[in-house]
This record gives structure tokens, C-alpha cells and sequence, in this order.
């Protein structure tokens, strides 16, 4: 009976991390260049034969590959990744990897996040531009140009989340190793005047949300079912 318990036990700890994430979701459903996050759970087997016990594992979160829908602003300092890569951001936590193409640039001319965080180049270095030059013109590869001359060329990276990765801010992703610089695919790009979309479908994420409302009261009355066996168990053996 106790086995029961818990696995009911780690079945809700696994629902319960299941649920912070759909929350998070759809908490940013709105959020520019946001990737939904998901979690894989896995059987962990007690025991051997007859006595084989499988509990819920606490599960392992992942990183959403799908790509959000390209939305048309207009603006010159908004750009969306094309193609598999991430920009990258200079932060206080170090080199940030985002979807969030919306830039600006300062008084001094260098390009930078909406956070405030220097973007990069491929090379790691902050872009900078002439502060007099007006609105930079971007080409597909990233390469900027003020007037007649390149001024600089936004870094497209590439790197491996892994599981649980760790987020920064909304939309922004903390690599476990340095990310590698995308250069002469044809595959990947830089759309100016576009923002990525976050990639979180709210119907299916509140779906869920329901799906796991209902598994956790579920595995709560199994609970509540094998306490009261147990009860009536141990006043049954205590009245002989």
C-alpha cells in the first residue's frame, strides 16, 4: 500500500512541473521570439519482477524547436532570425542567445537589445554603428550598411540547449557552452523589418492545462482511496 502512495507521490511532483510550464507558456504567448518549453518524463523501475515498482521520474524540461510566425512592422530596427540560429546578447550573466529581434540603437551608435544588452557579432564583439548615419539597411546575411559602406553584420549563432536549460529574462536562453558563429549557410538569415512571434499555441497549451488539472485530482482521490484502505486495514488487524 505504501508503494502506492508513492508512486501517487511522484506522479504529482511530475504533474505539478508539468503545469509550472504550461503556465509559463502561455504567460508568454505574447512574447517576441519566445520558445515554449516541454518536459519529458521517463519510468524509474524499483524492484525486480513481481516486486517491480515504477515511479514517475521528475522529468527533464526541453527547449521547442518549432518557429514562431513572422510578423511585418516596418520598423528598420526590427529583425527576425531566419532558419535555425539565435542572436546573441552581451548581459551582465554573460552571452545570452535570443529570438527578440527588437534592437535600437543608442547615442553612441551601438546596437542593442530592448533590454538594453549590447548585440553581437560573429565574432562576440558589440556592433557599432555611425550614431549620424541614420537606420542601418541589412541584408540577408546579417551584413549592415549605412549609406554606401558596411558598417558591421549582426551575429547568427547556433548552440545546443540541452535539458533544463536556463532562460534569461522572457525570451532569452543561457548556453551550457559557447554557441558557434553561422556563417555562409544559405539556410539561415536576417529578415529586417520583421519580429518572430512567440511559437506557443494557447489552445493546445490550455488544453493541456486541463488535461493536467484533471490527471493531478485524479491521482489526489488514489490517493485518498489508498489511505482510507490502509485505515480500515489497521483497524481491522488492531480489533483481532
Amino acid at each position: 500500500m505504501q508503494d502506492s502512495l508513492y508512486v501517487s507521490l511522484s506522479s504529482q511532483i511530475a504533474l505539478e512541473k508539468r503545469l509550472n510550464t504550461i503556465a509559463d507558456n502561455v504567460a508568454n504567448a505574447s512574447t517576441v521570439g519566445f520558445r515554449a518549453t516541454g518536459v519529458k518524463f521517463e519510468d524509474v523501475v524499483s524492484g525486480a519482477g513481481q516486486k517491480a515498482v515504477s515511479f514517475a521520474s521528475s522529468g527533464k524540461t526541453y527547449l521547442s524547436d518549432a518557429h514562431g510566425s513572422m510578423t511585418e512592422t516596418g520598423n528598420p530596427f526590427d529583425f527576425a532570425v531566419q532558419g535555425d540560429a539565435w542572436f546573441a546578447l552581451d548581459t551582465p550573466g554573460g552571452k545570452v542567445m535570443t529570438r527578440d529581434g527588437r534592437f535600437s540603437m543608442d547615442q553612441n551608435g551601438q546596437l542593442m537589445s530592448i533590454e538594453g544588452y549590447p548585440v553581437l557579432d560573429a565574432g562576440g564583439a558589440p556592433i557599432q554603428l555611425d550614431p549620424r548615419g541614420g537606420p542601418p539597411k541589412a541584408g540577408a546575411d546579417g551584413s549592415l550598411r549605412q549609406g554606401e559602406q558596411q558598417v558591421g553584420a549582426i551575429g547568427l549563432y547556433k548552440f545546443d540547449p540541452g535539458p533544463n536549460f536556463v532562460r534569461y529574462g522572457n525570451s532569452g536562453i543561457v548556453p551550457s557552452r559557447e554557441p558557434e558563429p553561422v556563417t555562409d549557410r544559405i539556410d539561415v538569415g536576417v529578415a529586417q523589418g520583421f519580429l518572430e512571434e512567440s511559437n506557443v499555441n494557447p489552445v493546445l497549451e490550455m488544453t493541456r492545462l486541463i488535461q493536467v488539472q484533471r490527471a493531478f485530482e485524479n491521482v489526489a482521490a488514489l490517493m485518498r482511496q489508498t489511505e482510507s484502505t490502509t485505515d480500515d486495514a489497521i483497524k481491522t488487524l488492531g480489533s483481532k
